[in-house]
């Protein structure tokens, strides 16, 4: 194997009181978590963005009063983040209304990104991965606005094997690009297995980039940043688990009562039931955020970088933007959710270096 295609490499308990205390404030100040994540199903940010959807929902929003703050973010430096990179349909104007996606530069020629970015489903419901001739990578620019960057056309797209359409998690891909980018542009670093267990911890600091959702329903054109935490993944299942079971547990009295079970059968069968309950964020997610909520990453922030700072200075890249709590009715992002969910990366790289080596 070549150098220059080696993926640039780092390597390098909690008390019971410290989880009764982050429970509870979890508890005091977190939404309604019955309502379920995103539906991996239907949420395309591809589809939502050719269909004109994205568009129209623009025009609503502009004449509303928003903040233009990723949510709860800020604007970021030119040249703070030049891993960044925007994914743009081909034919759309190179600003927020072609952007759909994020993702991070990993080598000269790849760009890492969330699956559900590439794969998705057609009109007839079969999930397909995206024509690469269908789509271009914006790099080098912290704007997304015609004539900055360089927009770089897609060779092929390379989705992890055990991703599905219908779910989140293997939420990973690979693109690469016909040719290196002609303008100034920086690569992230991904995390070995070790260092990702040391960056899975909570209280670990964290940044999120991106030209998602703003608060208020804004589509911003300038990147922006949000400083958030890592979180305890069991904690964040508990949240919303927890929640959950109180919703049920309101149709599942009445169930009690019309059968009319008796107090042992009931607690066996709501026993059995929770029992079958998958936790929504597996061991290839992590969980980050703040106890507040109101920081997040949002719709559009899909694929792009979770980063932690190291000790001199670089950056290494923990997580990439996958799903987050839906908005009320299902649409959108939870503007108040403490938490998102983000692929974790180091998970993935013997799969990110075999499928780079291999092409």
């Amino acid at each position: 194997m070549t150098m220059n295609k080696r993926l640039a490499l780092t390597t390098t308990g909690i008390c019971l009181p410290a989880l009764l205390c982050a429970s509870l404030a979890l508890a005091q100040t977190a939404p309604d978590f019955s309502t379920p994540p995103v539906d991996a199903a239907t949420a395309s940010p591809f589809n939502y963005t050719q269909s004109g959807m994205k568009a129209e929902h623009a025009k609503e929003v502009a004449t509303a009063t928003s903040g233009a703050r990723v949510v709860g973010g800020e604007l970021a430096a030119e040249g703070a983040w030049p891993w960044q990179i925007g994914m743009i349909i081909n034919g759309a104007p190179t600003t927020e209304e072609g952007h759909f996606c994020g993702g991070s530069m990993v080598l000269d020629q790849w760009v890492l990104t969330a699956a559900h970015c590439v794969h998705m489903a057609d009109d007839k419901g079969v999930f397909r991965d995206i024509n690469p001739q269908a789509i271009s990578i914006l790099v080098g620019t912290n704007s997304l606005s015609d004539g900055s960057g360089d927009l770089v056309p897609v060779a092929q797209i390379f989705r992890h094997p055990d991703y599905i359409g219908t779910a989140f998690d293997n939420d990973i891909a690979l693109i690469k690009l016909t040719r290196k980018p002609e303008v100034p542009f920086g690569k992230i670093k991904v995390p070995d297995a070790e260092l990702g267990d040391n960056l899975d911890q909570p209280g670990v600091e964290t940044t999120v980039t991106g030209w998602g959702l703003t608060e208020g329903g804004d589509h911003p054109d300038a990147l922006r940043q949000v400083q958030i935490q890592m979180m305890d993944r069991n904690l964040c299942n508990q949240a919303m688990l927890d929640s959950r079971a109180e919703e049920a547990a309101k149709g599942f009295g009445y169930a009690v009562k019309v059968f009319g079970l008796t107090d042992e059968a009931a607690y066996s069968a709501w026993d059995a039931m929770i029992a079958g309950v998958k936790p929504p964020m597996s061991a290839n997610m992590l969980c980050s955020g703040t106890f507040e909520g109101g920081k997040t990453a949002c719709s559009g922030d899909s694929g792009g970088p979770l980063v932690v700072a190291l000790n001199d200075g670089s950056f290494i890249q923990a997580g990439v933007v996958s799903w987050g709590l839906s908005g009320v009715g299902g649409k959108g992002c939870n503007e108040s959710a403490p938490f998102s969910a983000y692929t974790r990366v180091s998970n993935y790289l013997p799969w990110l270096q075999s499928t780079i080596d291999a092409n």
